[in-house]
């Protein structure tokens, strides 16, 4: 198959990197993947060594060093960058805000030096639009959280975790933007801000510990953890398809025309525990005298898992309006996930 291009793709470890890479590849791509170590690949190599061929790593150990993807971007037609530091339990933001803000800035140097690139995409997060707002506020692509950073400004060390992981994404987009606009590069620049991110790893995971964080509460639930223990939260239940938000990489870099200078809000379901109990108790039956009944039906809307207006709504229809393609239904989302653990869930 002749290829439609070479992509380059940091993080290609991450849960999202990996089905990136496989919708690059399906799509007719070629693929250079970074990781900061070869080994740390070798299970997404595995899983698509059909596209052998068509799929090289190249490992980048230190992001934020000048230079750091120099040789990685050379010859590459577009990229997307992925890689970035994800956890909600940082103790100290200055590292964080560190590998975010210069790992975005030198990937960014170091494409403009190349003249065959004509796409960059950046993974962002819904953490650098959603802040504290009142109940009923709608969030579209308009929105910035600069709470986040303001409280790491003014507590330093003592922000909580989940805020320096807002504030970091916040900086790291903001950085694209900025240097967007001071070098005035030639290829186009698309941010995606995906919710939380569910459905089925590329890779099954082998032990508890190797489920992505976002899909954690998925499988908490079909294990029978009780449903106000889920790492789900009323609160923030806002979740899109891991497909979904590949799928839109690789459309940001089809249609550069469409995708230049946007941001695209990926938001499709609302979905607090009880509804994950719900369609989980339908789709596996045999799960029922484990999976926690609650209250069936309460607490969300149907059909649709639509945003509940009383609260805060995600507004992820421009995706939707400018890709042409609707999201994946959430029950598949919840059972594809399910079905990728095999006996992991169990455990």
């Amino acid at each position: 198959m002749t290829s439609k291009g070479l992509v380059l793709v940091t993080g290609v470890n991450g849960y999202i990197g990996a089905r990136t890479v496989e919708a690059f590849l399906t799509a007719g791509y070629s693929v250079r993947g970074t990781a900061r170590s070869r080994s740390s690949t070798h299970d997404t190599v595995d899983a698509l060594k059909a596209y052998a061929d068509r799929l090289e790593i190249v490992e980048v150990p230190d992001i934020t060093i000048p230079g750091a993807f120099d040789e990685a971007v050379k010859g590459v037609d577009a990229i997307a960058h992925l890689a970035a530091p994800v956890a909600m339990s940082f103790t100290d933001p200055e590292p964080v805000m560190k590998a975010a803000i210069e790992g975005t800035t030198r990937v960014l140097k170091s494409a403009i030096k190349e003249p065959s690139i004509k796409s960059f995409v950046f993974m962002s997060s819904v953490a650098a639009i959603r802040s504290e707002k009142p109940d009923g506020y709608v969030f579209t692509e308009a929105d910035w959280n600069t709470q986040a950073e303001d409280i790491v400004a003014q507590q330093g060390k003592d922000a909580p975790g989940p805020v320096i992981y807002y504030a970091s994404k916040t900086a790291a987009e903001k950085a694209l933007w900025k240097f967007r606009d001071e070098y005035k590069p030639k290829f186009t620049v698309t941010a995606l801000n995906p919710c939380l991110v569910a459905g089925p790893p590329l890779v099954r995971p082998t032990s508890p510990s190797n489920i992505p964080f976002t899909t954690k509460s998925i499988w908490e639930v079909y294990t029978g953890t009780p449903l106000d223990d889920s790492s789900i939260t009323s609160f923030f239940s806002a979740f899109v398809d891991v497909r979904d938000v590949a799928r839109m990489v690789v459309f940001a870099v089809d249609h550069p025309e469409k995708a230049d200078g946007e941001r695209f809000l990926l938001a499709s379901h609302y979905s607090p525990p009880q509804a994950v109990a719900d369609i989980l108790r339908e789709q596996f039956p045999e799960q029922r005298g484990v999976i926690q009944e609650g209250n069936p039906g309460e607490g969300y809307y149907m059909p649709g898992y639509g945003f509940p207006v009383e609260r805060m709504v995600y507004d992820g229809t421009k995706a939707v309006r400018v890709s042409g393609r609707g999201y994946t239904p959430w029950e598949e989302t919840v059972r594809d996930t399910v079905l990728s653990a095999g006996g992991v869930a169990r455990e």
